[in-house]
């Protein structure tokens, strides 16, 4: 149960300070303790655990509270060490930490949810619990009275929840590759919009409410940048894992954004440029390069007597290309594409050696990650996932280091 320490220094990389192993089942949420050496964490394996630093350096833990059921999602308001805690069964027990971080108080349950709750978000200023779970449902509950407020339902898994405090704008990314943003009110809510731009289920989902920009990360590989509340619509596509985005967080103070996937890897994304957005693909029933026809245009093909084409599509200019006609892959990071992607011949012309330039870093965390969370204050993050390992990362070498930012080193 005890925590490895690593404290050999690597330039421009995460640097591991600490694996905590103890849990028997996958870890759902680990959340660093703000201003404290400590890790809270819960598990498949029904327990919630306060991992505290000791004097050797390891980490031990302070609070072992086992629950009924699962532990699936977890929320922590440290000024008031309210903590909240979404279950398998669909309910969400809150508990009140001691300031010591030794002893841990049951307050009240919940019944938020017929199934798996997926994610939990607190509001002080309202006293409301809001939560997302497997019952395809957003439901948000008075933590007063510990009484059902409102439920609105989806038609698929509602997957993960980001909320905007001050305007109550709930954002809800589900298994259809939907986002819903909705407006809450006390009995109430009203659908805004819906974002559609993946072609897998969201996974992950972080709102800046500053730049009032919503990053969503998906099963297809792709996390996607929706300018809210500036430029209407205006959305940039980020390609460079390899597999599932499970767990994003903006750095607004550095306009840096860490994006973690289920194969381990870790990304750092420079948001701080004028990034070029992917255009919308066109359809065609011919080449729009050399004007043969596709496959299913057969009036075409019957009047030229030839055969048709497979369609594929330029990711630079969008357009409706054969084979024939894009037969260069190359990257272009300016538009998200960090791997080579398909361009038609002419965009790979005009694409020059510098356009490659990476504008991400790409790190290996060594096991699989399905949730992260940082305490961008102190440069810390933590990663956890089904390998039942917790890790502690100083993210200082890859996210910037200075008084500007607000980070010290350690």
């Amino acid at each position: 149960m005890a925590a490895e320490i690593h404290s050999r220094p690597q330039s421009s990389r995460p640097v591991l300070l600490s694996k905590v192993e103890g849990h028997q089942d996958v870890v759902s949420a680990a959340l660093l303790i703000p201003k404290e050496d400590g890790v809270i964490t819960a598990s498949e394996d029904r327990t919630i655990r306060v991992w505290l630093k000791r004097d050797s350096g390891q980490y031990w833990p302070s609070i072992y509270h086992t629950m009924s059921s699962p532990c699936s999602a977890m929320a922590y308001h440290h000024d008031s060490r309210r903590i909240f805690v979404g279950q398998d069964n669909g309910a969400i027990m809150e508990f009140h930490i001691s300031e010591d971080f030794n002893k841990m108080n049951f307050v009240k349950t919940y019944p938020a949810h017929q199934n798996r709750v997926s994610a939990i978000t607190f509001c002080l200023a309202s006293e409301w619990v809001i939560s997302t779970g497997h019952d395809k449902c957003i439901s948000w509950m008075c933590t007063r009275s510990g009484s059902m407020l409102g439920r609105h339902y989806f038609t698929s898994w509602a997957s993960c929840l980001q909320y905007d405090y001050e305007t109550r704008h709930a954002f809800v990314g589900d298994y259809s590759g939907q986002i819903t943003l909705l407006k809450l009110e006390q009995n109430t809510c009203s659908v805004i919009t819906t974002l559609k731009g993946h072609e897998g289920s969201i996974s992950s989902l972080w709102w800046d409410p500053v730049q009032r920009l919503l990053f969503s990360g998906a099963s297809d590989h792709s996390i996607i940048m929706w300018d809210i509340g500036g430029r209407k619509g205006r959305t940039l596509l980020l390609q460079g894992h390899h597999d599932k985005v499970q767990a994003i967080c903006y750095i607004q103070l550095t306009r840096q954004l860490v994006s973690c996937s289920a194969d381990g890897g870790i990304a750092v994304w420079n948001m701080d440029i004028n990034r070029e957005e992917a255009p919308q693909w066109l359809e065609s029933d011919s080449c729009q390069k050399c004007e043969q026809p596709f496959f299913w245009n057969i009036k075409q093909m019957w009047d030229t007597k030839t055969l048709g084409l497979r369609q594929h599509h330029c990711r630079k200019c969008g357009q409706a290309v054969c084979g024939k006609c894009s037969t260069k892959r190359s990257s272009y990071p300016i538009m998200g594409f960090e791997f080579q992607v398909r361009v038609c011949d002419s965009c790979f012309e005009s694409i020059k050696d510098e356009d490659r330039t990476s504008l991400a870093t790409f790190h290996e965390g060594k096991h699989n990650i399905s949730h992260m969370s940082m305490d961008i204050s102190r440069g810390l993050m933590v990663t956890c996932g089904s390998d039942r390992i917790v890790k502690i990362w100083d993210m200082t070498p890859v996210v910037g280091c200075s008084l500007a930012t607000g980070f010290s080193s350690r």
